[in-house]
């Protein structure tokens, strides 16, 4: 009886290991047999290659190997086809490390607000103010397809830029042809749209990613970061165009190269709003760009900044990429100075704030976006 048990058992094993011996590989796999020398040199020689597009578990139905993997090893490097365009009318701002805050003496607002060494990530920034013909394809595209969604009245009391600000700013001042021609005339195509509010120029973003990612979407391309109203760190950068300590974007100190030459829209003198050559705006691209290829850093129309207004920022903000991102403040700032201020306000260093909801006729906006990753070399 224990003889025929035993020989049961004995012709139970030998089964098992010829099933096991009908799999070359499940048979090196159970007993630890080394690879051939033909797998050796299919993984190795796939070291270094860029690995076919698809997601990490992307596998076939089958059972075989999916893209990013081979012969059961992750083999995933970078996918193809990808490549951050620089969007039309921007450059590419490279990141830096710089001393943000007041580049020349100013002592109440140091007292409050001390210089601080902080870190900005790389990004793109449109070379100029949106200009009122960039503004009026967001308007008329809300007009033409967001009507039913949001209403006449909204669109035209929320996102069109309120014309009657050239007479409400100013005191005793006929500004009746900028309020009847200067958004719709084409005249003043190129000059930089205003009137418009913080909160209608984040919406301006809003569209504008829309617009570029669903264009990518149905081409088959990867999305890209959205556009976004700058931080204010990222501003400051920007405008100092990479020159540590620089007092104006174009270096300083002084804010006209000649007493016959300005490098900005400004009030220069009391009451000569006429002197560097335009009574109110100039055009967008006016004036010599700055050493990143920007227009108008100061002067022209102060611009729009996403962070909320603190006086002193520097002090409770962190050191990279700096931002303040609070919803409850209703004061955002404000940066670069306008065509009414005098140099003071055009320093790289100067702050200002104007309520979110308030819409003024020196006030306008440009947009970024984020560079995804480290660019390999920027000019």
């Amino acid at each position: 009886m224990k003889l025929n048990l035993f020989k049961g058992s004995f012709l139970k094993v030998i089964l098992c290991l010829l099933v096991l011996s009908a799999s070359n590989e499940s048979f090196a796999q159970l007993f630890g047999k080394k690879k051939s020398s033909d797998d050796s040199k299919t993984l190795s020689s796939n070291k270094g290659k860029k690995a076919k597009s698809g997601g990490l578990f992307n596998f076939k139905k089958n059972g075989k190997d999916g893209p990013g993997m081979e012969n059961g090893e992750i083999v995933a490097t970078e996918r193809k086809g990808w490549s951050q365009p620089t969007p039309y009318g921007m450059v590419l701002v490279r990141s830096g490390s710089y001393l943000m805050g007041q580049a020349d003496e100013d002592v109440s607002h140091s007292a409050v607000n001390l210089n601080k060494r902080v870190t900005v990530s790389a990004f793109f920034m449109d070379d100029t103010e949106i200009s009122n013909h960039e503004y009026r394809q967001f308007t008329n595209s809300l007009l033409k397809d967001s009507l039913q969604v949001l209403g006449e009245e909204k669109i035209m009391s929320e996102y069109y830029p309120d014309t009657t600000v050239w007479k409400k700013d100013f005191t005793y001042s006929n500004g009746d042809p900028m309020l009847e021609y200067y958004f719709d005339s084409p005249a003043y195509d190129m000059y930089p749209v205003v009137g418009v509010s913080w909160t209608a120029a984040k919406y301006f973003c809003l569209w504008r990613s829309n617009m570029l990612n669903d264009y990518r979407k149905k081409e088959g391309l990867y999305a890209v970061p959205r556009f976004e109203l700058p931080s204010e760190s990222e501003w400051e950068w920007a405008a100092r165009g990479g020159k540590e300590g620089a007092k104006y974007p174009w270096g300083g100190p002084y804010s006209c190269s000649t007493c016959d030459y300005h490098n900005a829209n400004f009030k220069p003198y009391r009451g000569n709003y006429d002197a560097d050559g335009y009574a109110y705006t100039a055009p967008v691209n006016a004036y010599s760009p700055n050493e990143f290829n920007l227009y108008n850093m100061s002067g022209n129309v102060a611009e729009w900044c996403i962070d909320a207004y603190s006086e002193n920022i520097t002090a409770v903000s962190w050191d990279l990429n700096t931002v303040n991102m609070d919803a409850e403040n209703p004061r955002k700032v404000i940066r670069g100075g306008s065509w009414k201020d005098i140099a003071y306000y055009l320093e790289t260093g100067t702050r200002a704030y104007e309520y979110e909801t308030q819409k003024r006729s020196y006030i306008g906006f440009r947009c970024v976006m984020r560079y995804l990753g480290r660019p390999k070399k920027i000019n």
